[in-house]
């Protein structure tokens, strides 16, 4: 009798695929091997993300790239991009319904399958110090309502790493080296927090 073996697809940006530390560090990898030390069968995770990604861009992707036809878990993770560049909010409310109705139907229509994932809040980073950008939470905190309402009106998981994110004011050690990304240990945290809803 063959053992079924879990797919897990994870679809964002840089956050996704943990930028600035190597690839195994990222939140989708440290998540299969809390799974995996938990005796669960997955695959490696199936990553579509890119930096510097605005939910349109990834919703254009999701279009244009040949997927698997199903997936048992979907991870959904976008919108930095969005705030970063100014663009219209409610732009990306039509982006974040589609892109989390795309990966409902990814996940066999499962929506307890999907988990959304906060934004986190780079506003608290050297990097946004440097450019001179403080006060730009409230925008990260109205994108994550958003999500969150989306995310509650299609029956998905939703995971507040924001609060996580946060932490990086006070401790450089939740940071990547280049002071604006994460670094393993802060995505050490999202992966159990997703670890602890799939092993359910």
């Amino acid at each position: 009798m063959s053992t079924h073996i879990n797919s897990l697809l994870c679809l964002g940006d840089s956050y996704t695929i943990g930028e600035s530390i190597p690839l195994q560090a990222s939140y989708p990898y440290q998540t299969i091997q809390l799974l995996r030390k938990a005796g669960l069968h997955f695959h490696a995770p199936e990553i579509i993300a890119q930096t510097g990604w605005t939910s349109f861009e990834l919703a254009d992707h999701l279009i244009n790239w040949k997927l698997n036809e199903s997936y048992d878990y979907v991870c959904l993770l976008i919108g930095v991009n969005n705030q970063y560049r100014g663009l219209p909010i409610t732009d990306f409310a039509g982006d974040f319904e589609f892109l989390l109705k795309k990966a409902i139907h990814l996940a066999n229509k499962k929506s307890n399958h999907v988990l959304v994932l906060s934004i986190p809040d780079w506003t608290v980073t050297p990097f946004a110090e440097k450019q001179h950008k403080t006060g730009l939470g409230k925008e990260i905190d109205a994108y994550n309502e958003l999500c969150k309402m989306i995310s509650e009106k299609y029956h998905t998981h939703f995971i507040d790493v924001t609060m996580d994110s946060r932490k990086a004011a006070k401790d450089l050690s939740q940071l990547a080296a280049d002071h604006l990304h994460y670094s393993a240990k802060t995505y050490a945290q999202w992966a159990k927090k997703i670890f602890e809803i799939l092993k359910k």
